[in-house]
């Protein structure tokens, strides 16, 4: 019993371990901090908030066959509705911040839910109707904006206050760590969610109706997404409106990497606590990044990316073929 929750304790740890004490070692090496002070870990939390509420946002529907590009419109959507319309009752006033963030939840949710409406009403493959949805909600995002970064309307002292303190975008961690794990491992919606996920047609023979739960699923990640996207705008203070042609997706793609590191992390504990840890692992790469700013150029950590993603894939192929080799033989 006790070697079994070693094993799983050890492997729930081993990369964001390893990836802390290379990254650590690589900056003191270099005589510098990966977290200097307490603004570069007020990003650093806000990060880790932004990474693993995407990864969450990809895997409902990815682990379902539902491949959603549109999650990156849906974010700034709902940024750009809800900056809007918490600017015309507050004017950037006390209380900003909060209504800003139960906004972007709601629209987040409705936008997802209509986008889901949508794929159940055309019932052609969800990746085709998610382009076509991500290139309606750009332009809805384009035409409010007029094609402009939103600056006014997000920056005000509510948000510079939530930005400026970790402990808020830690509190939203906490609270969308928990209610995932609630909604999806222990209530009816998450055990007919794993049930149409390992056998669609077993299910519905057994009384399980698909298409309201397709639907919740698209709702929860327009909320989860309406969250990132409140997160990067109190990150970087505006909410860029000019995104066309599938600009909105590079939101998505960070969530690639964390989701197959976190779904590898989950075999030994929880599949959502893996995307936690992997998306700590993540903003301690993104801050060390920032540290070598000056070496490293854009291009490059993007290579660098796509690079450990192949890299980790390849093992995940190759896993039973390495435990094989590095194993000892017996005699």
């Amino acid at each position: 019993m006790k070697n079994n929750v070693g094993k799983k304790l050890i492997g729930t740890l081993a990369i964001p371990v390893i990836v802390a004490a290379v990254l650590w070692g690589l900056c003191a090496a270099n005589g510098r901090s990966m977290i200097a002070n307490r603004t570069s870990f007020n990003y650093f939390v806000i990060y880790t908030a932004i990474v693993m509420i995407t990864t969450m946002a990809l895997s409902i529907n990815l682990n379902s066959g539902r491949f959603d590009f549109s999650l990156g419109a849906m974010a700034v959507l709902a940024s750009v509705l809800s900056s809007k319309i918490t600017y015309s009752i507050l004017g950037g006033g006390a209380g900003s911040a909060p209504l800003m963030l139960a906004l972007n939840v709601v629209v987040g949710a409705l936008i997802g839910l209509a986008s889901g409406g949508l794929y159940v009403l055309l019932r052609i493959p969800p990746i085709i109707t998610s382009l076509g949805v991500t290139l309606i909600y750009e332009g809805v995002s384009f035409t409010i904006t007029g094609g402009k970064y939103v600056m006014t309307e997000v920056r005000s002292a509510s948000l510079s206050a939530f930005a400026g303190n970790w402990y808020w975008p830690l509190s939203i961690i906490v609270v969308v760590l928990a209610v995932i794990v609630i909604l999806f491992d222990h209530t009816k919606f998450g055990y007919d969610y794993k049930a149409l996920q390992n056998g669609q047609k077993v299910a519905v023979n057994t009384g399980i109706r698909e298409v309201p739960n397709a639907l919740a699923c698209y709702a929860i990640c327009g909320a989860l997404m309406g969250i990132v996207g409140f997160l990067n705008m109190s990150r970087s203070s505006n909410i860029n409106g000019g995104s066309l042609s599938f600009g909105s997706i590079g939101i998505m793609f960070t969530a690639f990497l964390p989701m197959f590191i976190g779904g590898y992390i989950g075999r030994f504990s929880n599949e959502k606590l893996g995307f936690l840890l992997a998306a700590v692992c993540m903003s301690m790469l993104n801050s060390t990044f920032a540290v070598f700013s000056n070496q490293i150029s854009a291009s490059a950590q993007s290579i660098i990316n796509a690079v450990l993603l192949v890299v980790f894939l390849i093992y995940l192929n190759n896993e039973g073929l390495l435990r094989k080799l590095l194993s000892p033989r017996k005699n």
